[in-house]
């Protein structure tokens, strides 16, 4: 069709989430036929993301600063809601529903999948509730069979460590992933979650 390059780039957008070839063609498009517009300030912000943006390494969110700003911000009650992935962080955030903190496992547990407790960041978890200062943890995964069984296993933990802990009530579906909900049922599901 445009050559190598061309098919190239639309290849890489057409594997982004949520594209396909079509999707692709018609942005690899726009880009070109817009560069000063739209071709160089995206050039702009891929680089400066790809240079500063990191992991936080105390939640795991994704941020420009280490900690993040929600790790940063002082007004943050003593709650941590664990999540599976910074995608999950990001939709409970945009609910405006809770004002905690967060810590992002980077899975959940799977036997079929091969990831174990040592795979995800548990360890990490524990060792912010040893400070003693967290009020409540919230688990917060995704309703499925590994996202349960990584419940389970976390609110043992926790029971150990003599940690409060709630899971997400209702309004998140069995087979649910969290960053694909809307707000309003990720607000109800905060409000009224169970103990865990």
């Amino acid at each position: 069709m445009g050559g190598p390059e061309l098919d190239h780039l639309i290849g890489l957008f057409s594997h982004l989430p949520g594209l396909g070839p079509r999707s692709a063609r018609r942005i690899v498009l726009k880009l070109l036929t817009e560069r000063e517009t739209r071709l160089a300030p995206l050039i702009g912000a891929l680089q400066s993301v790809s240079a500063l943006v990191r992991s936080c390494a105390v939640c795991g969110n994704l941020d420009s600063r280490d900690p993040c700003a929600i790790c940063a911000d002082p007004t943050r009650e003593r709650r941590i809601c664990v999540v599976e992935q910074v995608s999950d962080l990001w939709a409970l955030e945009r609910t405006h529903s809770y004002r905690g903190s967060y810590h992002v496992l980077g899975g959940v547990l799977s036997a079929i999948g091969g990831r174990g407790p040592d795979d995800l960041r548990i360890k990490s978890l524990l060792a912010r509730l040893e400070a003693g200062t967290v009020e409540e943890v919230i688990l917060a995964l995704p309703a499925t069979v590994d996202g349960a069984t990584t419940a389970h296993f976390l609110a043992e933990k926790l029971h150990a460590l003599g940690v409060r802990t709630s899971r997400l009530a209702q309004g998140v579906p069995m087979g649910g992933a969290i960053d694909v909900l809307d707000e309003g049922t990720l607000s109800t599901a905060l409000r009224a979650r169970s103990p865990a």
